[in-house]
């Protein structure tokens, strides 16, 4: 296992057994994207395993409006067996600022909503409907690009790129690949394409955003 995330293992067994036997977390390698998962801990309750790759990650919090600070949490979901999962994920930056892993945090509440179904059916009028969506499927190529292209677009806004300095180029790469953009196979050719530039310059100022 890559040394870098290794070291998080007792964080992950730490939150854990912190939490119970309904909470899983799951530790990331995104050096190998394809296959991430690296280590999980109550796997169960989503039925994360090795080696599956980070495609849910994509759509849920690399890419998401709501990340802020590495972190986006507390958003629910729920898995095909109809749970209904709490989940926050933090991005993992190595020594040179890029994002190197992620830890998951999945917490049943299955258990707590059964409960509170329960009270709330003995206050009539409180019932409230669950703020969650049904577990995403793995993003496929074709969404991935979609949604890649849309942070391009989002990260860039209405700026004039042919108007843009050098300096000021450098630091829309720098949020990019600060969300995770160029992880997404295809990334370096859109952004090129996108700011006009080519696939040596982006990678150009890929390694002079990260310091290299």
């Amino acid at each position: 296992m890559n040394p870098f995330i290794a070291q998080y293992i007792p964080v992950a067994d730490l939150i854990a057994q912190t939490f119970g036997p309904d909470c899983e977390v799951v530790l990331h390698d995104l050096t190998t994207p394809q296959k991430s998962v690296v280590y999980t801990v109550n796997n169960h309750v989503t039925g994360r395993r090795l080696g599956q790759s980070f495609d849910r990650l994509v759509p849920q919090v690399m890419l998401s409006r709501e990340l802020e600070n590495d972190v986006v949490a507390n958003y629910y979901f729920r898995t095909a067996q109809g749970k209904l999962i709490r989940s926050s994920t933090a991005l993992l930056r190595d020594g040179t600022g890029e994002a190197a892993g992620a830890i998951c945090v999945n917490l049943d509440t299955t258990a707590v909503t059964r409960g509170l179904e329960w009270l709330q059916g003995m206050l009539p009028g409180r019932e409230e409907a669950a703020p969650a969506r049904e577990e995403p499927p793995a993003a496929g190529p074709a969404h991935v690009g979609d949604m890649v292209t849309e942070v391009i677009d989002q990260i860039i806004g209405g700026k004039d790129i042919s108007r843009l300095h050098r300096e000021e180029k450098l630091e829309l790469i720098r949020v990019m690949d600060q969300r995770g953009v160029f992880l997404m196979k295809g990334a370096v050719e859109r952004v090129g394409a996108r700011m006009g530039i080519s696939r040596v310059t982006v990678y150009s100022y890929i390694d002079e955003a990260r310091g290299k």
